[in-house]
């Protein structure tokens, strides 16, 4: 399988979990309800993968605005997707989740104790 543009950006984000802009990126795209619902989706259905035609299915909201959503999930990296014929697979990143995880793990960036207080 080729790289693509949207490969390299996963593996950046992967490889630097530090970065404000990446750690950014990833809590906006999981900023919105519909969007965590989609992730949980995914991650419950049996195969480890869903089919865009499956996941409409649990949406009363036009295909268009689902496919928005589900857009900017896999351009933040959370969700990976695959064509299949006419239909679009998606399947989570697991790796991304876990570079989520270091910045909010205790010692990670966004729990760090602050260098000094003020008294």
């Amino acid at each position: 399988m080729a790289t693509t543009d949207l490969d390299a950006r996963r593996e950046a984000l992967v490889a630097v979990p530090d970065d404000p802009a990446s750690a950014a990126r990833l809590f906006k795209a999981l900023a919105d309800p519909i969007r965590v619902q989609l992730v949980v989706l995914v991650r419950q259905a049996a195969s480890g993968e869903a089919c865009f035609c499956d996941l409409a299915d649990e949406f009363e909201m036009p295909q268009s605005s689902l496919s928005h959503h589900l857009k900017i999930l896999v351009s933040a990296g959370v969700l990976q997707r695959e064509r299949r014929g006419t239909w679009s697979w998606y399947r989570v990143d697991h790796e991304v989740l876990d570079t989520m995880e270091q910045f909010l793990r205790p010692g990670g960036p966004l729990r760090d104790e602050p260098a000094s207080r003020c008294d």
